[in-house]
């Protein structure tokens, strides 16, 4: 039984399993499965994507591990990479957009209930992440294209650096900073009524 296992690394516990640890597999996949699966469902809006997509990139983890280089950034980012990659094929093969599906707290997957970005709070007067407008924000993310909603979930509400998220979504870090300026603007616009609802599910702009 492995001892101190909240003590040990990312990287460490993917030393293990490529060795033949089993235990550190399933600790590894404890502490990154929900917030891959999280990241699948608001890019997706559907728990059955996000639940085939996870298993996806756990399952391609255990097949070629090889491909993870972690002086390219963290296992967490290279992970939610794989999943990007993975729904964007989903995506393609579909040729449509995905329609909105049950959220988090239907599936019993974690949800934005503690959403707290750090980009988007514009006062106390606008009580934009209050218990009466968490669903309000929750439908305006999803109707940002692509790009934007990414950038969003990731560095937002899963609190990732500008770096990691970089990583995950392979491009520069400037590119991270500008979707995500952008998309702030888009979505107090769209929570002040100045625009439309629209889904975007799969849309990239």
């Amino acid at each position: 039984m492995m001892t101190q296992a909240t003590e040990i690394t990312n990287d460490g516990l993917l030393r293990r399993m490529i060795a033949g640890d089993e235990e550190a597999f399933k600790l590894l996949y404890r502490r990154i499965q929900p917030a891959i699966y999280r990241y699948v469902l608001r890019m997706s809006g559907n728990p059955s994507v996000a639940e085939d997509v996870t298993q996806e990139v756990f399952m391609a983890l255990i097949r070629d591990t090889k491909r993870f280089d972690p002086s390219r950034g963290t296992l967490g980012g290279f992970l939610f990479g794989v999943a990007r990659n993975h729904l964007r094929k989903r995506w393609e093969q579909e040729r449509r957009s995905v329609p909105l599906a049950a959220d988090a707290e239907e599936s019993g997957q974690p949800g934005s209930e503690g959403l707290n970005g750090r980009g988007l709070t514009v006062g106390a007067d606008d009580k934009l992440l209050s218990d009466e407008t968490v669903t309000r924000v929750r439908e305006a993310i999803s109707t940002l294209p692509e790009n934007y909603r990414e950038a969003v979930v990731l560095c937002e509400l899963e609190e990732m650096s500008y770096e990691e998220a970089a990583a995950a979504l392979d491009c520069p870090i400037g590119t991270v900073r500008s979707r995500l300026h952008r998309a702030r603007t888009m979505l107090m616009e769209k929570l002040r009524g100045r625009q439309p609802v629209r889904h975007a599910w799969g849309v990239s702009k």
